[in-house]
């Protein structure tokens, strides 16, 4: 009997010990397979913030902070400028904004430092070095505007050149039976570029519940070209007095055409206007030196 109850025992703790070591063996296969997950480990909070990026530890931070230090020392009224002129550019949303005033404060704050450096290290002297010290100093602080308008205007010149060729697919769209969401969507479709791409912006807003008024308002906004303001409000009339859309879009490409032609013979009229600059200062002298220049040292070894 006695051997019969330590038996007993034993098989009871053996069996308990089994059990527990399948329990173990069982958890371990589980983590260990977990483990092939990714990102299941738990690590500390120092972990896993070294398994961000650099640019989301280091950069994101340095920007924000310039970016606040620039909206508290900026009027609101060139805050709203900028704004809009990175809408007129095409790259409106909060990152473009918030990285345009952290370059501003950096070329802001090496503005004097830039300005020191060319006054003390210019290779001219006189009235040159003065030019040249306020030259560098310019760029620094007028420079960023400078970049910025000048992508708002390449970004209007490109929507002013294709908007004829554009409002042509639309009216053979049209006039060949489809309607005018059914026609933006073909010339979207055939003919990339800005303009398409606010077109298909336009079309987005309306098919989320804007009315075409609203939407065409908003392009307009968003482009701020006086050819877009009239094909707009042309297509508001249209559609406020039951006008036919394919000879209100007729008429707007004719016009346009007419006003692409005009641009093309104001930019040619202002070519020679700009040339004059680099024919004075870079032409011309080179000129006097190939032509004036025997004649002077013949002159001086007569005397």
């Amino acid at each position: 009997m006695l051997m019969l109850g330590v038996a007993g025992i034993g098989l009871m703790v053996g069996l308990v010990i089994y059990t527990a070591l399948s329990q173990v063996e069982e958890r371990s296969v589980v983590r260990a397979s977990l483990r092939q997950l990714d990102d299941y480990e738990v690590q500390s909070v120092r972990e896993k913030e070294l398994l961000a990026p650099i640019q989301e530890r280091a950069l994101a931070p340095l920007l924000e902070g310039l970016t606040t230090l620039g909206k508290r020392f900026t009027p609101q009224g060139y805050l709203e400028g900028v704004r809009t002129k990175l809408v007129i550019a095409g790259t409106g949303d909060q990152d473009s904004f918030d990285r345009f005033m952290a370059i501003r404060v950096v070329t802001v704050v090496l503005a004097p430092i830039a300005t020191y450096f060319a006054y003390t290290r210019s290779p001219v002297g006189g009235m040159g070095q003065l030019l040249f010290t306020l030259l560098a100093g310019a760029v620094f602080v007028v420079g960023p505007d400078s970049v910025l308008d000048r992508k708002v205007q390449d970004r209007q010149f490109e929507i002013r050149r294709k908007l004829p060729d554009v409002m042509d697919l639309l009216v053979i769209s049209v006039e060949a039976g489809l309607g005018f969401e059914q026609a933006l969507d073909r010339t979207v479709a055939a003919v990339p570029g800005p303009l398409t791409e606010e077109f298909s912006r336009m079309l987005g807003e309306t098919r989320a519940g804007a009315s075409r008024a609203e939407a065409l308002r908003a392009m307009d906004a968003r482009t701020d070209i006086p050819e877009i303001r009239s094909f707009v409000l042309a297509i508001l009339q249209a559609d406020m007095f039951g006008v036919s859309i394919g000879r209100v879009l007729r008429a707007q490409a004719d016009e346009m055409r007419v006003k692409r032609r005009q641009l093309a013979e104001e930019r040619a009229a202002k070519a020679p206007v700009k040339m004059m600059v680099p024919m004075v200062f870079c032409i011309f002298p080179a000129l006097f030196v190939v032509i004036l220049g025997p004649a002077i040292m013949n002159i001086m070894d007569a005397f």
